[in-house]
């Protein structure tokens, strides 16, 4: 359930913002002001001068829409994030740099209460990694470790393929698996929706637990991604308590077509050696900005993205623009003038690929004021073409917002679709339990897992007009959730 202030927004104000037209606003506005008798009410205190009224929803997103899609600074960031400080994986140099970055970043925009929250984070180190056919040819394999992997010994693990395509499938060979390397063989299919990634993921992140429990040796995953150009997809697995810990690395599509067709006409043994390590957690933070609201300044309406990444790119991609695009939503507002009732946050995660110490941290160090976060946005999709907003806000909470993203619409956007949704963001999820209304952005993600995770995440992926549009997006809905 929503915390008491999310819901009286989104009962309330939401109501009222339903009234989508400029015109009708101004006569539901009009009403507000009557007494019972329908007689205009008498002023009693001359409003002052310098404090015009705020804009209409049309007419602020009209102005954002406008200043956004003339601007290049999300692209200016992402562009010093990524070729500047390039990959961020938590506990690296690049992590910290890109954490002291954003600091001064904020503080050159004119923002208040910039601030480090400090989070403790893993730090894996990846290491020599190397797989190989050894027979019944010898042929290279391109791989890379699967974050979070332990190491194979020094001298690596030779054994045997057995190949599944699913957990269910895997279960059913029984003691075929024990002693032999696992390949877990699934095509992601390219999905606008990104659903064919979600639905192949578990093969990585629980696929080496389940292989250990019947006794692999180690495990290969068929790299989650949707475009054959013999990239390795790195990403994080989760190792479960019960079971042991098998090193696990992620090869090409075109690589596990290979076994594939081997193993059709026999027996296929493979080498991998991978060097990995984890060493201590490394104390690194959270970064947080804040617009301050100018009549409920206590009340928080969040903007997010992670800021860490994968150390194969740079994480243009992944999440780079996510936090481009939150520190370009404060910075657009500011120089509008468009500073709403309620303070707009901006927060950028750390640690959200492999670990979610960054969302969790925010959430413990804010427990005690978890009231007084009405919304939370996250942007964690890349910067496709936006299409719209994922919802998890109670019942009526995908219709309130809708009725919002109708603004988006009439200011020419294309992010109008609103459904909703389990899930909306992992940094953001865990505000949940504080009864946050979470609001996701949705980008057409058809082209984003062919890069996803890889070496290939890299500022050129990008679109500097998909950008802007995003970044206008966030930043109307962030203004009218602070505002009404």
């Amino acid at each position: 359930m929503p915390n008491a202030r999310a819901a009286a927004l989104f009962a309330g104000s939401f109501a009222l913002a339903a009234l989508v037209s400029a015109p009708a606003f101004a006569r539901a506005a009009r009403a507000a002001a009557r007494p019972a008798s329908g007689k205009p009410a008498t002023e009693t205190h001359a409003p002052a001068a310098h404090a015009p009224s705020p804009p209409t929803l049309a007419e602020a997103a009209a102005r954002i829409r406008d200043q956004a899609l003339a601007s290049d600074g999300a692209w200016t960031k992402l562009a010093w994030l990524t070729d500047r400080i390039g990959p961020r994986l938590s506990g690296s140099a690049g992590a910290a740099a890109a954490v002291a970055w954003t600091l001064d970043e904020f503080r050159r925009d004119g923002m208040a209460n910039v601030h480090p929250e400090t989070v403790m984070v893993p730090h894996w180190v990846r290491g020599e990694e190397s797989v190989a056919i050894v027979d019944p040819v010898e042929r290279p394999v391109v791989a890379t470790a699967i974050g979070m992997s332990v190491p194979t010994p020094p001298e690596g693990v030779t054994a045997e393929v057995v190949e599944t395509d699913s957990l269910e499938s895997l279960t059913a060979l029984g003691d075929r698996v024990r002693g032999r390397i696992v390949l877990f063989n699934k095509l992601t299919p390219a999905k606008s929706d990104g659903s064919g990634y979600h639905d192949s993921s578990p093969l990585r992140t629980r696929g080496p637990s389940e292989a250990a429990r019947l006794g692999a040796v180690g495990a290969l995953v068929r790299s989650l991604g949707t475009l054959r150009a013999r990239l390795p997809h790195t990403g994080s697995l989760r190792y479960l308590d019960d079971a042991p810990q098998i090193p696990a690395a992620a090869i090409t599509e075109e690589d596990a077509e290979r076994i594939h067709r081997l193993l059709a006409a026999g027996p296929v043994r493979v080498h991998m050696v991978l060097l990995c390590r984890t060493l201590p957690d490394v104390e690194s933070a959270n970064v947080v900005a804040d617009l301050p609201g100018r009549e409920r300044p206590d009340e928080i309406v969040v903007v997010s993205g992670h800021l860490d990444s994968w150390d194969l790119g740079d994480g243009a991609i992944d999440d780079g623009a996510g936090v481009a695009i939150s520190m370009e939503t404060l910075r657009l507002l500011k120089g509008l003038g468009l500073v709403p009732r309620r303070t707009i946050r901006a927060v950028l995660y750390m640690n959200e690929e492999n670990g979610v110490r960054g969302g969790k941290g925010y959430v413990e160090t804010h427990k005690d004021d978890l009231g007084r976060h009405v919304a939370a946005i996250e942007s964690d999709s890349g910067a496709g073409p936006p299409l719209g907003f994922r919802v998890l806000a109670g019942p009526g909470g995908a219709d309130a917002v809708g009725a919002l993203v109708a603004h988006l619409a009439a200011a020419g956007s294309k992010a109008t679709e609103v459904a909703a949704a389990d899930s909306t963001g992992v940094d953001i999820d865990p505000l949940r339990a504080g009864g946050v209304p979470l609001i996701g952005l949705r980008q057409d993600s058809m082209r984003y897992f062919d890069w996803h995770h890889t070496a290939a995440d890299t500022l050129d992926k990008i679109r500097p007009e998909d950008l802007r549009r995003n970044a206008a997006a966030i930043a109307l809905l962030g203004w009218v959730l602070a505002e009404r």
